[in-house]
């Protein structure tokens, strides 16, 4: 889908195409992260052993928290999701105890972050990538309300689809329906698969991002995500009820690859969490006046400013192998006009 007011705007052969010009969604760019942006060394050949080993450790596992997730599966697994004994018979008094406790950690996040970065506005617009802040009295917005509508749809749209997926596929992995195995079986293959899910969610988030980017699924469901140009937290699983169910869908494969349901509470857990921070707006939360966590994802900034571009994320890039890759330099914003501008002169887009 042709972004018609990106070409009309820089249809003259005169207009600069910088990556902080307003043309990228209308927005001035107050913080920008090195460029380019780079796809991790796991995928440069000839092999850099110590340097992925590094990458999966220190990025992976630490940066972008994926021993947070880990560790909050367990949890989830260990006291807050009902015993198995229960799970195998579906009854709707514990579907709604998964959905409170997914609500419950989404608001917590989601709220948590909103309230530092937005309310209080605790670190200003420090590492703030555009200067917009939530948008009232759009009546493009639920409720006229960004912030609200994001609530409304995140909360009652995502967290149901959400928690649908899961306690379907708990309930057939306690019902014997599905095979799994206990970590005291096979905890190399299960250790192995742990790692892998975070390759698999984002390998799977790219495939249906293209999907409902096809025209008919976009004016039908994923238009209402999109109406966030400028995000914040509760952008990040704001979307309509089909993209909800499609997006989430990742837990499905868990119904054809024996794993411990730790994995497939992972499976939700990352996949409805992790967008918190992906949209949280800022590239960074800062701790003190020199430490900083790595907080939003510019990578995915730039998809809600051109649509077209980065479709996944740079964990499994798929997008520099498709050609739709944007790494935040100018280079990548003069090959991304021209495509538009080519898009525009065929008669499929008209």
């Amino acid at each position: 889908m042709v972004n018609y007011r990106i070409v009309k705007d820089l249809a003259s052969p005169a207009a600069h195409h910088s990556i902080d010009s307003k043309v990228m969604g209308d927005r001035d760019t107050f913080y920008k992260p090195p460029v380019p942006l780079a796809i991790p060394p796991i995928y440069i050949w000839p092999p850099r052993l110590w340097a992925s080993i590094r990458y999966l450790a220190l990025n992976l596992m630490l940066q972008w928290g994926g021993i947070f997730y880990i560790a909050l599966a367990w949890l989830c697994w260990e006291y807050l999701t009902p015993d198995p004994q229960h799970l195998a018979t579906l009854q709707w008094w514990w579907v709604s105890l998964i959905w409170l406790r997914n609500v419950f950690l989404w608001a917590s996040l989601a709220g948590g972050l909103y309230w530092w970065l937005y309310i209080l506005k605790g670190q200003g617009q420090n590492y703030k990538y555009d200067d917009k802040w939530p948008e009232r009295g759009n009546r493009k917005f639920t409720f006229s309300d960004q912030v609200k509508d994001n609530m409304f749809w995140s909360i009652f749209s995502s967290c149901t689809a959400w928690s649908l997926w899961e306690s379907v596929t708990l309930w057939l992995y306690a019902s014997g329906r599905v095979s799994g195995y206990e970590w005291s079986e096979a905890p190399f293959y299960l250790s192995l698969m742990l790692l892998g899910t975070f390759f698999w969610m984002t390998f799977h988030f790219y495939c249906i991002h293209r999907l409902i980017h096809w025209r008919p699924l976009y004016r039908l469901t994923h238009y209402l995500h999109h109406r966030n140009i400028s995000t914040n937290p509760w952008t990040g699983i704001s979307m309509h009820p089909i993209e909800s169910m499609i997006y989430f869908s990742s837990i499905a494969l868990w119904w054809f690859v024996p794993v411990h349901p730790v994995i497939i509470l992972l499976t939700g857990l990352f996949t409805g969490l992790s967008p918190a921070f992906s949209h949280s707006g800022f590239d960074k939360i800062r701790l003190s006046s020199n430490q900083a966590l790595p907080s939003g994802i510019f990578f995915h900034d730039l998809h809600h400013r051109l649509y077209e571009v980065n479709y996944g994320t740079l964990l499994t890039p798929v997008d520099s192998l498709m050609g739709t890759m944007h790494d935040g330099t100018e280079n990548s914003q003069e090959q991304f006009v021209a495509r538009q501008r080519r898009m525009l002169n065929t008669k499929q887009y008209r």
